[in-house]
């Protein structure tokens, strides 16, 4: 790695496949009270998977951990507009591409580590308009 960004771009990657790892249940649980709209996560994700290319030619990720991020671009954007509307909470359970991409992350983790089994992200807190 030889940008600062670059470090946080393969934390942040690492920390969402994790998330997108996990079984539904314990997505479910991570959420908790949240309310997560799912086209943020998608746009998120997204973009991850976009710059991941230029990540792989820096040495950052390994050239078939790009193509399974570039399959997990490809799934999300099969996800039409009405089922990026609402809660993410809401979609997991009912959006058959989440069933789709859980493999593909926990493939892209098995590139990474042993384990595809990796600790979920702290959840960061909601947002208040309190001063």
């Amino acid at each position: 790695m030889n940008h600062l960004g670059d470090a946080h771009l393969r934390t942040w990657t690492l920390r969402f496949m994790a998330l997108l790892a996990a079984d539904t249940q314990e997505q479910l649980a991570w959420l908790g009270e949240r309310e997560v709209e799912t086209e943020s996560v998608v746009e998120e994700i997204e973009l991850l998977c976009r710059v991941s290319e230029g990540l792989s030619e820096r040495g950052v990720f390994e050239p078939r951990s790009l193509g399974v991020l570039q399959a997990i671009g490809r799934r999300l954007g099969g996800i039409d507009a009405a089922c990026r509307a609402g809660l993410w909470a809401n979609t997991l359970a009912t959006e058959p591409a989440w069933d789709e991409i859980r493999p593909l992350a926990r493939q892209f983790l098995l590139t990474m580590f042993d384990d595809w089994r990796q600790p979920l992200p702290l959840p960061v807190p909601p947002y208040t308009s309190d001063h």
